[in-house]
């Protein structure tokens, strides 16, 4: 499937990064991010998932797999080999499939914020359930209350309130079908087959997908990096946008 993406302009030849999105999000997700990578060399690369932003909505459910293929699809399209891969949350759990089942395609992975088996399997069907019967807005409110800290939130309320309105407006089908994606995944027997250079990044206050889950990729992805980011919880590349990028921007110039 083709997926809806941007490619930052400035550097052509570079090395390509794929940044993927939380589920509930899209590409603007990752405004934070786009200009340091590519006033470092980077040809940077985001897209919105399957089901989100601008890209197709097809009946789900959906899997792993499928975003995943997206990906690669996305690669072919921009003629490109491999590329290094940067996901957050439902963006990581793409990544760490990909990192297994695509490892040519793969120069690095930065995994962050996410977890190989989020556990929950009621919760997620009963969230799918719940959005496809009532749409977005009864789930955005509670949504950003996992993605900042209250005191972010307090500082920055209309931030808080552009990216409550980006979760708004996912499409309730794109959003529930990756409910369903994330469901029952598990994704830890293959993390020790994962050869590219991984960067694990968790959130101290991330109540969602905590640092233990983190943990977790880190030790069974030989050789990953692990660092945990404090005042942050599931979106801290935003929370702390200025600390992860650095994170970042340090592995993927150690993967160069």
């Amino acid at each position: 499937m083709k997926v809806h993406h941007e490619t930052a302009s400035g550097n052509e030849t570079g090395e390509v990064v794929v940044l993927s999105n939380s589920i509930g999000s899209n590409l603007h997700m990752w405004d934070p991010q786009v200009k340091p990578l590519a006033d470092n060399g980077f040809r940077v690369v985001r897209y919105d998932t399957r089901g989100h932003g601008r890209s197709p909505v097809p009946p789900g459910p959906y899997s792993i797999a499928d975003l995943a293929r997206d990906v690669i699809e996305l690669l072919d399209t921009l003629g490109v080999e491999s590329a290094h891969f940067v996901g957050l949350s439902l963006g990581g759990m793409t990544g760490a499939w990909l990192g297994q089942h695509a490892p040519d395609r793969i120069r690095s992975l930065a995994l962050t914020f996410t977890s190989a088996k989020p556990g929950n399997v009621d919760m997620w069907a009963e969230r799918a359930k719940l959005v496809r019967a009532k749409g977005m807005g009864q789930i955005a409110p509670a949504s950003i209350g996992r993605w900042f800290t209250p005191g972010w939130r307090d500082a920055n309320p209309e931030r808080a309130a552009e990216l409550q309105q980006m979760t708004a407006t996912t499409p309730p089908e794109g959003y529930a079908s990756c409910c369903e994606a994330i469901a029952g995944l598990d994704l830890t027997p293959g993390l020790a087959t994962i050869t590219a250079p991984t960067l694990v990044v968790s959130g101290a206050d991330d109540a969602a997908m905590p640092p233990s889950h983190g943990q977790v990729i880190a030790t069974g992805i030989p050789g990953a990096r692990f660092e945990i980011l404090g005042h942050a919880a599931h979106l801290g590349s935003y929370e702390q946008a200025e600390k992860f990028t650095e994170l970042v921007l340090e592995h993927l110039k150690g993967a160069r």
